[in-house]
């Protein structure tokens, strides 16, 4: 994937110096086999780094305060091995920038009921420690994701290493660039949004581009890289006759791998993570690019059609989390349903801008007009979405806050073949259903334009509202709309009263 952070987070024991050096080196000696242990456990997507044990505010201040300009630290796992009064940590937690989850963990499994002195009393205080250490994450209002259990239960490790996924996405966007070619559809409400405002909030800079300045990329590619990308197309997916080299269409072939190239080299040129297209801003290009996104977004890009940037960013953002999980993650669109009295369907897909990792079996590159645009007929991959559990998730500007929005859904295999319909698609079933997730999404204010993901999960995208601060309406299938009504209410009133709550 271009421009993944390498990331670690750091674990951080809390104790106190009361206890003497001979305790304190066996928190220091079990924090470390805790690391260790957890390292080689499967699930971790980084190394979990034992960094010290903490007992002095001094200390606990300095740590915060390495971690915030330490470029691969992510964040901090955070334990209370023993009491550790919480007071020591309020310097230290409040210049943090960093996220962190609390582990509520202890070193022992069972208690050795018959052995039990004072000693192992007072050196064994996570029950203790973690609480006083929850009251004052509490009376700071602090965001972080608590994880309980022992730490060797696979629960346990599996809760990590979700939020450790989310750290690294939530990392991957301080100081993310994102290119916008042209602006966004005109009239459009829900692609509109303060980039000044979600610059502050997610860490991110969206930068426009007149489409001239790709088209020039795109003008200086060399005719042997293009003919060398033509041939990867035909190792890699089905083409369709006439594509081929000598055949009537290969011209439209090559012009898709011109996009491409040029496309690749602006966004490496400016170390750019994802980008916006528009077909209403097209002035210099032969075809709206097609191709070129799905292929760019299965590199790991960020996308947003019609000049959506907060979705090309949330797509970005959850292909780092999804790094190495088995599914795919693309853009995506409510596009047509079905209405059937036996189960009603969600057909979604877009233009040509869907990801081919999500694809069942291999993609098909064809050529076929577009109807839109007034271009000449793009090349695109065309193919089926596999069946299985997967999310959509869309973010909105409100004006005020930021909302994500995320539906669980099932996809599953069309119920007719689709010999007409010349794009990638997936089609789905809605959690809980379909009336009560559209009723829900609506009245939420969803957008039409998702990140769709097999390998993301609600947890994932909990723990980052979380993080980011921002309001999290789930769909899945325990929503009641009544209730889901009511909860909007109360977030309102919620989010206009929290920022004064934390000060």
């Amino acid at each position: 994937m271009k421009h993944l952070p390498k990331s670690e987070v750091w674990l951080v024991t809390g104790a106190q110096e009361l206890y003497g050096p001979g305790p304190l080196k066996h928190v220091a000696d079990h924090s470390k086999a805790i690391a260790k242990g957890l390292n080689a456990a499967p699930g971790l997507p980084y190394p979990l780094v034992f960094k010290s044990v903490l007992t002095t505010p001094e200390a606990i201040r300095a740590v915060c305060l390495e971690a915030n300009q330490a470029p691969r630290c992510a964040g901090l796992v955070l334990w209370m091995h023993t009491f550790s009064p919480s007071r020591m940590w309020i310097g230290g937690l409040s210049v943090l920038r960093k996220p962190f989850a609390h582990l509520h963990t202890q070193f022992n499994r069972d208690l050795p009921w018959p052995e039990i002195d004072m000693d192992f009393m007072n050196l064994n205080q996570a029950a203790h420690g973690d609480r006083e250490a929850g009251f004052l994450h509490a009376r700071m209002r602090l965001p972080r994701k608590i994880i309980v259990g022992h730490w060797q239960d696979p629960e346990v490790v599996e809760r990590l290493a979700a939020w450790m996924r989310v750290a690294r996405g939530w990392q991957d966007l301080q100081g993310a660039r994102f290119a916008r070619f042209g602006d966004n559809m005109r009239r459009v409400g829900v692609t509109e949004g303060d980039k000044v405002a979600a610059e502050t909030r997610f860490g991110y800079s969206v930068d426009g581009f007149g489409v001239g300045d790709l088209v020039a990329e795109v003008k200086g590619v060399a005719e042997s890289k293009v003919t060398a990308l033509c041939a990867e197309y035909t190792d890699r997916y089905a083409v369709a006759p006439g594509l081929g080299r000598g055949g009537p269409r290969h011209d439209s072939l090559r012009e898709a791998a011109r996009i491409e190239l040029g496309l690749r080299a602006f966004l490496t040129k400016g170390a750019f993570k994802g980008f916006t297209t528009t077909f209403e801003d097209l002035h210099g290009l032969r075809q709206l690019p097609g191709l070129a996104v799905q292929r760019l977004m299965a590199d790991g890009y960020g996308f947003g059609a019609e000049g959506d940037w907060k979705t090309c960013a949330l797509v970005r953002m959850m292909k780092v989390i999804a790094e190495g999980l088995p599914g795919g993650t693309s853009f995506m669109e409510d596009y047509t349903y079905h209405l059937h009295p036996s189960g009603s369907l969600v057909l979604g897909a877009h233009m040509l801008e869907i990801c081919e990792s999500i694809a069942a079996a291999k993609p098909s590159l064809e050529v076929h007009p577009l109807g839109i645009g007034g271009r000449e007929d793009p090349a695109r991959l065309v193919f089926t979405a596999r069946a299985g559990p997967a999310l959509n998730a869309s973010i909105i500007d409100l004006g005020t806050r930021f909302r994500l929005i995320v539906n669980e859904v099932d996809v599953v295999e069309p119920p007719k073949p689709l010999p007409k319909l010349p794009v990638a698609r997936a089609v789905w079933t809605c959690r809980p259903d379909f009336k009560t997730a559209c009723g829900a999404w609506i009245r939420a204010g969803g957008a039409h334009h998702t990140a769709f993901s097999y390998a993301v999960t609600a947890e994932h995208l909990r723990d980052f509202a979380e993080i980011a601060g921002i309001e999290l309406v789930l769909i899945d299938r325990d929503t009641r709309l009544a209730e889901l009504e009511k909860e909007l209410r109360w977030n309102e009133a919620y989010y206009h009263l929290a920022p004064g709550a934390r000060s």
